[in-house]
Protein backbone atom coordinates (compact mmCIF):
# COMPACT_ATOMS: atom_id res chain seq x y z
CA UNK A 1 0.00 0.00 0.00
CA UNK A 2 1.28 3.47 -0.88
CA UNK A 3 1.88 6.13 1.76
CA UNK A 4 -1.24 7.88 0.50
CA UNK A 5 -3.18 4.67 1.09
CA UNK A 6 -1.93 4.42 4.65
CA UNK A 7 -2.84 8.06 5.28
CA UNK A 8 -6.32 7.61 3.78
CA UNK A 9 -6.85 4.43 5.81
CA UNK A 10 -5.86 6.31 8.98
CA UNK A 11 -8.28 9.14 8.17
CA UNK A 12 -11.13 6.69 7.53
CA UNK A 13 -10.35 4.75 10.72
CA UNK A 14 -10.23 8.05 12.63
CA UNK A 15 -13.73 8.95 11.41
CA UNK A 16 -15.11 5.66 12.72
CA UNK A 17 -13.11 6.02 15.94
CA UNK A 18 -14.17 9.61 16.62
CA UNK A 19 -17.90 9.07 16.13
CA UNK A 20 -17.82 5.85 18.17
CA UNK A 21 -15.80 7.43 20.98
CA UNK A 22 -18.12 10.44 21.13
CA UNK A 23 -21.10 8.08 21.43
CA UNK A 24 -19.41 6.13 24.23
CA UNK A 25 -18.47 9.34 26.07
CA UNK A 26 -22.07 10.60 25.87
CA UNK A 27 -23.11 7.43 27.64
CA UNK A 28 -26.32 5.41 27.45
CA UNK A 29 -28.79 4.00 29.96
CA UNK A 30 -27.98 0.41 28.90
CA UNK A 31 -25.30 -1.33 26.83
CA UNK A 32 -27.94 -2.22 24.21
CA UNK A 33 -28.97 1.43 23.91
CA UNK A 34 -25.33 2.29 23.24
CA UNK A 35 -25.09 -0.48 20.63
CA UNK A 36 -28.16 0.92 18.85
CA UNK A 37 -26.31 4.21 18.40
CA UNK A 38 -22.95 2.64 17.52
CA UNK A 39 -24.55 0.47 14.83
CA UNK A 40 -26.26 3.52 13.31
CA UNK A 41 -23.17 5.74 13.34
CA UNK A 42 -20.84 3.11 11.93
CA UNK A 43 -23.36 1.98 9.32
CA UNK A 44 -23.66 5.50 7.97
CA UNK A 45 -19.89 6.08 7.98
CA UNK A 46 -19.15 2.79 6.19
CA UNK A 47 -21.84 3.21 3.54
CA UNK A 48 -20.86 6.84 2.97
CA UNK A 49 -17.20 5.84 2.47
CA UNK A 50 -18.29 3.09 0.05
CA UNK A 51 -20.39 5.59 -1.92
CA UNK A 52 -17.72 8.31 -1.90
CA UNK A 53 -15.10 6.02 -3.42
CA UNK A 54 -17.19 5.14 -6.51
CA UNK A 55 -15.88 7.93 -8.78
CA UNK A 56 -12.29 6.89 -8.02
CA UNK A 57 -11.98 3.33 -9.32
CA UNK A 58 -8.44 3.65 -10.65
CA UNK A 59 -7.27 5.89 -7.83
CA UNK A 60 -8.50 3.46 -5.15
CA UNK A 61 -6.51 0.62 -6.71
CA UNK A 62 -3.41 2.80 -7.00
CA UNK A 63 -3.64 4.12 -3.44
CA UNK A 64 -4.61 0.91 -1.62
CA UNK A 65 -2.93 -1.59 -3.94
CA UNK A 66 -6.14 -3.63 -4.05
CA UNK A 67 -8.99 -3.79 -6.56
CA UNK A 68 -11.62 -1.11 -6.13
CA UNK A 69 -14.40 -3.68 -5.88
CA UNK A 70 -12.75 -5.43 -2.93
CA UNK A 71 -12.40 -2.17 -1.00
CA UNK A 72 -15.92 -1.09 -1.93
CA UNK A 73 -17.45 -4.41 -0.89
CA UNK A 74 -15.58 -4.39 2.42
CA UNK A 75 -17.23 -1.10 3.43
CA UNK A 76 -20.61 -2.13 2.01
CA UNK A 77 -20.61 -5.44 3.91
CA UNK A 78 -19.67 -3.71 7.16
CA UNK A 79 -22.13 -0.86 6.63
CA UNK A 80 -25.05 -3.04 5.59
CA UNK A 81 -24.48 -5.40 8.53
CA UNK A 82 -24.48 -2.49 10.96
CA UNK A 83 -27.52 -0.95 9.20
CA UNK A 84 -29.45 -4.19 9.76
CA UNK A 85 -28.24 -4.59 13.35
CA UNK A 86 -29.36 -1.04 14.20
CA UNK A 87 -33.14 -1.63 13.83
CA UNK A 88 -32.82 -5.18 15.16
CA UNK A 89 -31.35 -3.72 18.35
CA UNK A 90 -34.07 -1.06 18.44
CA UNK A 91 -36.71 -3.80 18.06
CA UNK A 92 -35.21 -5.72 20.99
CA UNK A 93 -35.01 -2.54 23.07
CA UNK A 94 -38.60 -1.58 22.22
CA UNK A 95 -39.80 -5.20 22.38
CA UNK A 96 -41.69 -4.54 19.16
CA UNK A 97 -41.15 -5.39 15.47
CA UNK A 98 -43.01 -2.19 14.49
CA UNK A 99 -39.63 -0.45 14.08
CA UNK A 100 -39.37 -2.14 10.66
CA UNK A 101 -42.60 -0.59 9.36
CA UNK A 102 -42.31 2.83 7.71
CA UNK A 103 -44.54 5.46 9.30
CA UNK A 104 -47.01 7.46 7.22
CA UNK A 105 -48.77 9.00 10.23
CA UNK A 106 -47.57 12.47 9.19
CA UNK A 107 -44.96 14.18 7.04
CA UNK A 108 -42.81 14.81 10.12
CA UNK A 109 -43.16 11.23 11.39
CA UNK A 110 -42.19 9.84 7.98
CA UNK A 111 -38.94 11.81 7.92
CA UNK A 112 -38.16 11.30 11.60
CA UNK A 113 -38.43 7.55 10.96
CA UNK A 114 -36.96 7.67 7.44
CA UNK A 115 -34.35 5.12 8.47
CA UNK A 116 -37.05 2.48 8.07
CA UNK A 117 -37.56 2.84 4.30
CA UNK A 118 -33.83 3.54 3.97
CA UNK A 119 -33.09 0.03 5.21
CA UNK A 120 -35.25 -1.52 2.49
CA UNK A 121 -33.62 0.67 -0.16
CA UNK A 122 -30.17 -0.50 1.00
CA UNK A 123 -31.24 -4.14 0.81
CA UNK A 124 -32.66 -3.66 -2.71
CA UNK A 125 -29.50 -1.84 -3.81
CA UNK A 126 -27.27 -4.61 -2.44
CA UNK A 127 -29.48 -7.27 -4.00
CA UNK A 128 -29.28 -5.49 -7.36
CA UNK A 129 -25.48 -5.66 -7.23
CA UNK A 130 -25.54 -9.35 -6.32
CA UNK A 131 -27.98 -10.23 -9.12
CA UNK A 132 -26.69 -7.70 -11.67
CA UNK A 133 -26.21 -10.29 -14.43
CA UNK A 134 -29.83 -11.37 -14.20
CA UNK A 135 -31.11 -7.80 -14.00
CA UNK A 136 -29.19 -6.49 -17.00
CA UNK A 137 -29.00 -2.70 -17.21
CA UNK A 138 -31.70 -2.25 -14.55
CA UNK A 139 -29.27 -3.19 -11.79
CA UNK A 140 -27.51 0.19 -11.97
CA UNK A 141 -30.76 2.07 -11.49
CA UNK A 142 -31.69 -0.10 -8.49
CA UNK A 143 -28.17 0.14 -7.09
CA UNK A 144 -28.45 3.94 -7.11
CA UNK A 145 -31.07 3.60 -4.37
CA UNK A 146 -28.05 3.71 -2.04
CA UNK A 147 -27.87 7.47 -2.56
CA UNK A 148 -31.54 7.94 -1.72
CA UNK A 149 -31.18 5.63 1.28
CA UNK A 150 -28.28 7.67 2.62
CA UNK A 151 -30.30 10.87 2.16
CA UNK A 152 -33.18 9.32 4.14
CA UNK A 153 -30.74 8.07 6.78
CA UNK A 154 -29.05 11.44 7.34
CA UNK A 155 -32.43 13.20 7.62
CA UNK A 156 -33.53 10.54 10.14
CA UNK A 157 -30.26 10.96 12.06
CA UNK A 158 -30.56 14.74 12.20
CA UNK A 159 -34.17 14.63 13.34
CA UNK A 160 -34.03 11.99 16.07
CA UNK A 161 -30.42 10.79 16.29
CA UNK A 162 -29.07 11.35 19.79
CA UNK A 163 -25.46 11.69 18.71
CA UNK A 164 -25.88 14.34 16.05
CA UNK A 165 -26.48 16.85 18.84
CA UNK A 166 -22.73 16.52 19.42
CA UNK A 167 -21.12 19.09 17.09
CA UNK A 168 -18.19 16.82 16.18
CA UNK A 169 -20.44 13.91 15.21
CA UNK A 170 -22.82 16.26 13.42
CA UNK A 171 -19.99 17.74 11.34
CA UNK A 172 -18.58 14.31 10.46
CA UNK A 173 -21.87 12.69 9.47
CA UNK A 174 -23.31 15.69 7.66
CA UNK A 175 -19.93 16.22 5.98
CA UNK A 176 -19.97 12.58 4.87
CA UNK A 177 -23.48 13.09 3.47
CA UNK A 178 -22.22 16.09 1.46
CA UNK A 179 -19.27 13.96 0.31
CA UNK A 180 -21.69 11.31 -0.96
CA UNK A 181 -23.64 13.95 -2.89
CA UNK A 182 -20.39 15.34 -4.35
CA UNK A 183 -19.29 11.82 -5.36
CA UNK A 184 -22.65 11.23 -7.04
CA UNK A 185 -22.31 14.44 -9.08
CA UNK A 186 -18.62 13.84 -9.89
CA UNK A 187 -19.26 10.31 -11.12
CA UNK A 188 -22.00 11.46 -13.47
CA UNK A 189 -19.90 14.44 -14.63
CA UNK A 190 -16.97 12.15 -15.47
CA UNK A 191 -19.29 9.85 -17.44
CA UNK A 192 -20.72 12.83 -19.31
CA UNK A 193 -17.19 14.07 -20.15
CA UNK A 194 -16.30 10.66 -21.60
Amino acid sequence: MERRGVLLAVVIAALFGIVSLQAVLRGAPTPLALLVRLFALNAFCALAVAAMMTPFLGEIRAVFGRPFIRMHHFFVAFGLSAAILHPLSVAVLAASPSVFIPSFASWGAFWALAGRPALYMLIIAAGAAIFRRRLGGAWRFLHMLVYLALLFAIVHANLIGTDLADPVVGIILNGAALGVFAAFVLKRYRRWRR
